[in-house]
């Protein structure tokens, strides 16, 4: 039993060891151990310090409680009755918290220069305004042109090589703007404006998160933002840019009267009379990859299950479930279809 207990201690220590090398390789789609952009790359080394001393403080108490257990067996494998003897611990109790108090002093002075040199003052080429509220992000593209001004939902579009300004409101509850691929976490707070920095080094999707709980659907207030070459974002954006074009056809014509009726008090399609501020702008609905905050993909099955219960999907968001007719339901779906 005693080869037993130190076999399964090596093997602890080996799974612990194979875990972490796992963890560090892997790419999920919230993953925080690579970095895409220059905030992200000042935050990526204080990361992986972080984690190392994490991972170090793990491996180091597992193995003194082995050794401390291997020291108490006899040679049959058992517990031995005694008590063990009492040695004066002062020393190695004093210098295990010198060295804590050294390490976690590096890690404290590190975060406070990070902190400082992600949060600095830049001169943006682009500024945005992101609201937080239970549970999606209305996004508003700023420019002194009102013409000009662009709101969308859930997806932000940004040019690569950029710097841009990311102004952060909350609309009810303190919310946080998070994607770790480019940038540290930034609190939403009710009454008050904060700001986060992106600059993205390659085009690609990249998620983000809310990082502070906000109610019953926090884990389901997903965004991305969508990184495109300069050319590519213009062209994006002048094509967000334009109103609504209805295809033609009886069945959308009526898609679009039941939904100004039913829909439009909450949410705008610009180019009709829906101009509804509280949900999200469903101009250009179909150049979006995703619905409901990144909780269901942007198809037709999808749009319809969601369109007749929302709460299915998402329980305890605000939208509400409208009673709508079997016919009312496919008007509506043929309309939304046509949102290019």
């Amino acid at each position: 039993m005693h080869r037993a207990c130190r076999h399964r201690g090596i093997w602890l220590l080996g799974a612990a060891a194979f875990g972490a090398a796992a963890c560090a390789r892997a790419e999920p789609p919230l993953g925080y151990l690579s970095s895409a952009g220059a905030p992200a790359r000042a935050i990526l080394p204080l990361t992986w310090g972080v984690l190392a001393v994490a991972i170090a403080v793990v491996v180091i108490v597992c193995a003194l409680t082995l050794i401390g257990t291997w020291r108490r067996m006899d040679r049959t494998g058992n517990a031995i009755g005694s008590p063990p003897h009492q040695r004066d611990a002062s020393l190695w109790l004093w210098l295990g918290v010198g060295i804590s108090c050294v390490v976690l002093g590096v890690c404290l002075v590190c975060t406070i220069r990070v902190l400082a040199s992600t949060n600095a003052p830049r001169s943006p080429a682009l500024a945005i305004e992101v609201t937080g509220q239970q549970w999606w992000w209305k996004v508003r593209y700023l420019d002194s042109d009102a013409s000009r001004v662009l709101t969308t939902a859930n997806e932000i579009h940004v040019p690569t090589g950029t710097t841009v300004r990311v102004n952060l409101v909350a609309a009810d509850v303190i919310h946080s703007f998070w994607v770790p691929a480019l940038g540290g976490k930034t609190d939403l707070i009710p009454g008050q404006t904060n700001v986060a920095w992106l600059e993205a080094d390659r085009p690609g999707r990249y998620r983000g998160q809310c990082g502070e709980y906000c109610g019953l659907q926090h884990a389901h207030m997903a965004f991305e933002v969508v990184a495109q070459t300069p050319e590519d974002f213009a062209r994006w954006k002048t094509a967000q840019l334009a109103a609504a074009t209805l295809a033609p056809g009886e069945d959308v014509a009526r898609g679009a009267r039941t939904f100004e009726y039913r829909c439009g008090a909450c949410h705008t399609v610009r180019g009709t009379a829906a101009g509804g501020t509280t949900a999200p702008d469903l101009t250009h609905l179909l150049s979006r990859a995703s619905i409901a905050a990144l909780t269901l993909p942007n198809d037709a099955a999808a749009r319809a299950a969601w369109t007749m219960n929302p709460q299915a999907a998402k329980p305890g968001n605000h939208m509400p479930v409208l009673q709508l007719g079997t016919s009312e339901l496919a008007d509506i779906n043929a309309f939304l279809s046509t949102l290019h």
